[in-house]
């Protein structure tokens, strides 16, 4: 059963952004095929920084053909725009059935402060799809993906809602999720204030528990392969298409990372997966060695998608007590007492 905490308000369509009708913008019009004729475009969606449409179209030689247009309304339009696209291009690459197929990028012709995203439509159902066929997808993304320079990050900037990911390439997991945890931490004590029990275990987590969790991965002759991950794989991000019943995945953070980073947000309550996905997952590809370490591995990784939610929801102040209680345990678990906790 999935836990929606108290004070939870979806985003909803602006109603002055509300729209139904023939027109649009010539920015995004430039982007369809050559001789398309716009037959109908209709807002259906919003989040807190973008809106979404549905573009109905005919194509020059009569075929009908849908686009699905989302606007990024933020200062950080373009980034975000470009984040979506070129991390969907690259998930499309490697699971072609399974990715709405990206077409465009580029700025409003009418607001060039406002950025496009452009891709297919495809009909979906709302919903999880069944647990071994989400993992199976998952997991041939994994299997079937590397890193082009053999480091982890990204060729640019990828984005977890509104929030700028440092992807710039390092040569060890342990050195980018550092950093990503460094920056996550800096971020929500912005956005939540100071916290004395944050403040006094945050050194510790970035000092004793990240190179006892990740080093082992790459010590004793252990390498960890950086593969395309999808970066923020709830189950908003995730639906199944209503004419293949395949898995669609969308809206990803994407970057080349440690596969099981993926589970960030599958043993949250609030989320519709669980451990029985990452169970389900094992059964089809290998544990990372040392197999011994896998849970407390992916309790850290929970512990910035919790400070990650505290950051891009800042009314949610109960996924902060979440991360501080999952520090608490690792830190009792695996600190001595030179660490005067």
């Amino acid at each position: 059963m999935v836990y929606i905490p108290p004070g939870f308000n979806a985003a909803t369509v602006p109603e002055d952004q509300a729209y139904e009708g023939t027109e649009l913008d010539d920015g995004v019009r430039a982007a369809l095929p050559a001789g398309t004729m716009v037959k109908w475009v209709a807002t259906y969606r919003a989040s807190f920084w973008a809106i979404s449409s549905k573009i109905d179209t005919e194509l020059s030689n009569g075929t009908l053909q849908s686009y699905f247009l989302k606007v990024y309304t933020t200062e950080s339009a373009k980034d975000m725009a470009l984040s979506e696209y070129e991390g969907s291009k690259a998930l499309y690459k490697a699971l072609p059935d399974n990715i709405p197929r990206p077409i465009a990028t580029g700025a409003l012709a009418k607001d060039p402060e406002k950025h496009f995203y452009l891709a297919e439509f495809r009909e979906m159902a709302d919903e999880m799809p069944g647990t071994s066929e989400f993992v199976s997808v998952v997991a041939k993304l994994h299997q079937n993906t590397e890193s082009p320079n053999g480091k982890f990050g990204f060729h640019m900037t990828s984005y977890g809602g509104d929030y700028p990911v440092d992807t710039s390439w390092c040569d060890t997991w342990e050195e980018f999720f550092t950093r990503m945890m460094v920056n996550t931490m800096e971020r929500e004590r912005l956005v939540q204030g100071p916290n004395e029990e944050l403040d006094k275990l945050s050194p510790l987590i970035l000092k004793h528990i990240i190179p006892r969790l990740l080093r082992p991965m790459e010590s004793d002759g252990r390498k960890l392969k950086p593969v395309l991950i999808h970066g923020d794989l709830w189950h908003g991000n995730v639906a199944v298409d209503n004419e293949t019943n395949e898995p669609v995945l969308y809206d990803p953070c994407a970057f080349y990372g440690h596969s099981e980073y993926e589970f960030a947000s599958w043993r949250a309550a609030r989320y519709r997966t669980s451990r029985h996905h990452v169970q389900a997952y094992y059964e089809i590809a290998d544990v990372t060695a040392p197999s011994e370490d896998q849970d407390d591995r992916h309790a850290l990784y929970a512990m910035r998608n919790n400070l990650m939610v505290s950051i891009t929801w800042p009314a949610n102040k109960q996924t902060r007590q979440l991360a501080i209680d999952e520090m608490k345990r690792l830190v009792e678990k695996y600190c001595n007492q030179e660490t005067n906790m």
